[in-house]
């Protein structure tokens, strides 16, 4: 047991999961080209913003026929969009593991007021895929944030479904293999596995997809910022960087700079092998330890970027107040910010694991956890 304090610090202590580290190799002058004070509608902005599609297309190995558009409001906005633009033609499953998920069921239930049928699972569980009804249109988080835990692979979802898939990747897209014939529709935020600026969210659309949005239109009025299409057919400079509202270019400087380092490294495989690393390094630290353990029950679940822990050990008698306390601890020797439970989810931690995050600095947190477990039990 580590009862002193270690000797090496991480480098970097930022395990927040969002907005995550920046990658290794970021400065402020990584922002330098950035064109402000300009218009997003100059040849110089439309270009910047084509950029970050086209590169984002390319690094998760997306389909031609995919569209792909920078939306506003990170990942929620996104995922509103998706939901108020193309749900209510059919009935829908909507699929619950965690808090942000929890938070697409009130939307579609309690605002849109669609026909649902809801199925949700515990922290640390999951819902069985197979037993939905995908003529239904399904609406599910791909990696769980605030629980840790994720699908495993698409492979109960079915190719001849007649229903589309709405899915929210956010803490997924760019560490984690998404079967992209088997979503229709997926959101995600800058802010996660790229270390990106908040504010700015994806929406990617197949086929499908596109397919609903110009042959159905919503029973409700839809505010001018989740429209993606003019006269029934769909808005195409969305999604070539004529973005529905100013976006900040700044921010997409700062993504364009995330995009080229994962090209440099190697792409989706490098990005994905570097989150493993990290929570690998994590899983192992509690696999030999008794007072610690993943809060996601099976393994082929675990997430590899949002590695949430909980406490397990019999002496300690609130465990939100000692896993405060923990977090606190080590936040203040400034060996690991911010990876206090969320703040819907069981009591423990949440360490971010994504490929932004050097696993040396995971390797040299980890022993500062155990002293602080350790100070806060004798405490």
């Amino acid at each position: 047991m580590v009862t002193t304090k270690p000797a090496t610090r991480p480098m970097n202590p930022r395990f927040s999961s969002g907005p995550c580290a920046k990658p290794p190799t970021w400065t402020a002058k990584a922002l330098d080209d950035a064109p402000l004070g300009r218009s997003h509608r100059a040849a110089e902005g439309k270009a910047k913003l084509k950029q970050a599609i086209d590169l984002t297309r390319e690094i998760l190995g997306m389909p031609a026929d995919y569209r792909i558009g920078i939306v506003p409001a990170s990942d929620t906005g996104a995922m509103e969009m998706a939901m108020w633009s193309l749900l209510g033609e059919r009935p829908a499953e909507m699929v619950a593991w965690e808090s942000f998920g929890a938070g697409w069921v009130t939307d579609v239930v309690k605002q849109l007021k669609i026909d649902a049928r809801v199925h949700t699972a515990d922290y640390g569980h999951i819902v069985d895929m197979a037993g939905l009804n995908y003529d239904n249109d399904v609406v599910f988080t791909w990696n769980g944030t605030t629980s840790g835990v994720c699908m495993p692979n698409g492979a109960k979802i079915p190719n001849d479904r007649a229903g589309l898939t709405i899915c929210d990747a956010t803490s997924a897209a760019f560490a984690q293999d998404l079967p992209w014939d088997k979503l229709d529709v997926t959101t995600f935020s800058w802010q996660k596995v790229m270390g990106g600026e908040a504010a700015h969210g994806m929406i990617i659309l197949s086929p499908r997809a596109v397919a609903r949005l110009e042959n159905y239109t919503p029973a409700w009025p839809l505010p001018k910022i989740f429209r993606l299409t003019k006269g029934s057919k769909l808005i195409e400079g969305i999604f070539v960087g004529e973005t529905i509202n100013t976006p900040s270019m700044l921010c997409v400087e700062d993504y364009l700079f995330a995009l080229n380092w994962a090209k440099s490294i190697g792409g989706l495989d490098a990005l994905r092998h570097r989150a493993d690393a990290n929570a690998r390094a994590v899983w192992n630290f509690c696999a030999a330890r008794d007072w610690i353990d993943n809060l996601a029950i099976d393994p082929a679940t675990r997430s590899n970027t949002s590695v949430c822990l909980k406490f397990t050990d019999d002496r300690i008698s609130d465990g939100a107040v000692f896993a405060k306390a923990v977090a606190k601890r080590l936040a203040d020797a400034g060996v690991a910010l911010d990876i206090g439970a969320y703040r819907d989810a069981p009591a423990g931690l949440r360490i971010w694991c994504g490929a932004t995050v050097d696993t040396s600095d995971i390797e040299a947190m980890l022993p500062w956890l155990e002293w602080a477990f350790m100070s806060e039990i004798n405490a």
